[in-house]
């Protein structure tokens, strides 16, 4: 599993020229699949996610998590952060998991992060989605189920 996340004062996500997801102050979390993820790593991913101090405090330091500061999760499904470009120049996605099963895990994930009482907006499983994303700091962050 892996996850890239962009702290963010404003983001949105649009299908067919709709609004289906935005936030205000938060997350935007790019969440990828591959073949042997587990639910036990969604869960300490997103325990993770929840309580990284990536926010500012009162002395302008990142020492809060979006526990701390009452923000908000836009959670997108991307199977494409498992593409693989080692060979020629058309990436390759055989390491990203099969899509019946990655929305399993990507309804999972989203109910997890309900679990801690944040706002969740999310986008479209496998929908042609335009993401629009004001990557505050800049911050991005990338976490991996390998790297726990």
């Amino acid at each position: 599993m892996k996850l890239v996340i962009q702290r963010s004062k404003y983001s949105q996500v649009t299908v067919d020229n709709k609004i289906v997801g935005k936030i205000d102050s938060g997350l935007v979390v790019l969440v990828g699949f591959t073949h042997t993820d587990t639910i036990e790593e969604i869960k300490k991913l997103t325990k993770k996610l929840v309580n990284l101090r990536i926010f500012d405090d009162e002395n302008h330091i990142m020492n809060k998590s979006i526990l701390d500061v009452g923000g908000s999760i836009l959670s997108i499904s991307q199977f494409t952060l498992y593409a693989d470009c080692k060979k020629g120049n058309r990436p390759s996605y055989n390491k990203s998991m099969k899509a019946d099963e990655a929305n399993r895990l990507y309804q999972i994930f989203n109910d997890e992060i309900k679990k801690y009482n944040i706002k969740l907006e999310t986008g479209i499983f496998q929908a042609d989605m335009f993401v629009e994303i004001s990557n505050d700091g800049p911050v991005t962050i990338i976490l991996e189920s390998e790297d726990l």
